[in-house]
């Protein structure tokens, strides 16, 4: 009797095919997107800008992904999934390699924006993607693969370009970044087989939104991401300034190797869901909003060792909080549930950059204290929420039983 569905099994030439293709995409996505993180210094000298100006750097494309999310995945609705991700990475890489040849600030800005509504399509569809190509019992690794991926890719971005930076300048770090990331993106473009499945038309878009809007457990993970990835992105932003000036009096290229504190965030977003054998996941995302707040307090001594160790907690909470939110979008999701995961994203890239923009304004007033005084309120919040909602909802371990 032959097997009714046409998606492919874990280990199967399909399965390694597309994991191989997303795992390219996600790292060509995520290096350009943050590359400028790593060397914000340097590019605000050489624009003649501002520390907090710098960030729109990084919060211009953080702009573009939020606005690029809904129509990309609407698009993918109408001409397929593998066609709309080709397109958004094609143009990414295009729009990529130009960006370090803008001649002002503006115009650098104004291109990175643009570079985000094109690499939009890439996390507004690429999970979907994957369950429409992989069967259910393999889609675990197969979404856990991608992440990594994108992971990676910030992880490689940033040091890539810090590097280069200090060898030859910041616009050649970004355009080694670009090249680096145009190779992935040609491999995904190859490799990327077409989907199993064919893509269903869901809810119009306004319809979509207004039930998402209606439904207070969506709500409340969207605003969740839009605190804790602005203030992640925040924290980020602003460490490199502090780690240059005393007592550590670091290098940029020095500074770059903080970025290794990403892996623990690749292990903790695969690990956390262990965890929600024993304790429900609004459970774990307090403790992992709890374990923040504790790891941001480390980063306020003045020992490296105590602000690596601070980083790394930080991050490894941050992507473990991350991957219970997002994994639960679909599960309060009702109708519109298609565009749930979007609204998520947008939350998330929003944060990013409002947020991202607002902790150079707290380190202009009050140097890094200020910043993590922001970052530390912006958590808070996201837990009081997560326990608020929870609270009406029959408590921590009915509210997603």
């Amino acid at each position: 009797m032959s097997d009714p569905d046409p998606r492919a099994p874990a280990g199967s030439p399909g399965y390694r095919r597309a994991l191989v293709a997303l795992f390219c995409a996600g790292l060509a996505t995520f290096a350009q997107m943050y590359s400028p993180q790593g060397i914000l210094p340097h590019l605000a000298e050489g624009f003649g800008v501002s520390a907090e100006a710098s960030s729109w750097a990084i919060g211009a494309t953080t702009i573009g992904v939020a606005l690029g999310v809904l129509p990309w995945a609407r698009a993918s609705d109408r001409i397929g999934r593998v066609p709309a991700m080709r397109a958004a990475m094609a143009a990414a890489m295009i729009i990529g390699l130009a960006a370090p040849l803008m001649p002002g600030f503006g115009w650098f800005v104004a291109v990175r924006c643009l570079e985000g509504v094109a690499l939009a399509g890439l996390p507004a569809i690429a999970v979907t993607a994957i369950a429409e190509t992989i069967r259910p019992a393999a889609l675990g690794g197969a979404v856990g693969t991608y992440v990594a991926g994108t992971t990676i890719g910030g992880l490689v971005g940033r040091i890539v370009a810090a590097e280069v930076d200090g060898l030859a300048g910041w616009r050649w770090g970004m355009g080694a970044v670009a090249l680096l990331a145009a190779a992935a993106t040609i491999v995904f473009l190859v490799r990327i087989p077409p989907t199993a499945v064919a893509p269903g038309r869901g809810l119009p878009v306004l319809r979509g939104i207004l039930a998402n809007l209606r439904t207070p457990g969506v709500m409340v993970l969207v605003a969740q991401a839009f605190l804790l990835m602005g203030g992640f992105v925040a924290a980020y932003n602003y460490l490199a300034f502090r780690l240059q000036h005393a007592p550590f009096d670091l290098s940029l290229a020095q500074v770059s190797w903080i970025f290794l504190a990403y892996l623990a965030g690749a292990a903790a977003s695969r690990w956390v869901w262990r965890a929600t054998r024993w304790i429900a996941p609004t459970g774990v995302l307090l403790v992992c909003a709890g374990a923040m707040l504790a790891a941001l307090s480390l980063t306020l001594l003045d020992s490296l060792g105590a602000v690596v160790a601070g980083i790394v907690i930080f991050t490894g909470a941050f992507f473990a909080a991350h991957s219970i939110a997002s994994g639960l979008v679909e599960r309060r999701a009702g109708a519109g549930r298609s565009l749930a995961p979007p609204l998520y994203n947008l939350g998330y890239y929003a944060g990013s950059s409002v947020l991202g923009w607002a902790g150079g304004i707290a380190f202009s007033l009050g140097g890094w204290t200020g910043t993590t005084a922001m970052v530390g309120a912006t958590t808070l919040l996201a837990g009081v929420l997560a326990w608020g909602y929870a609270r009406t909802r029959g408590g921590i371990a009915a509210v997603d039983g």
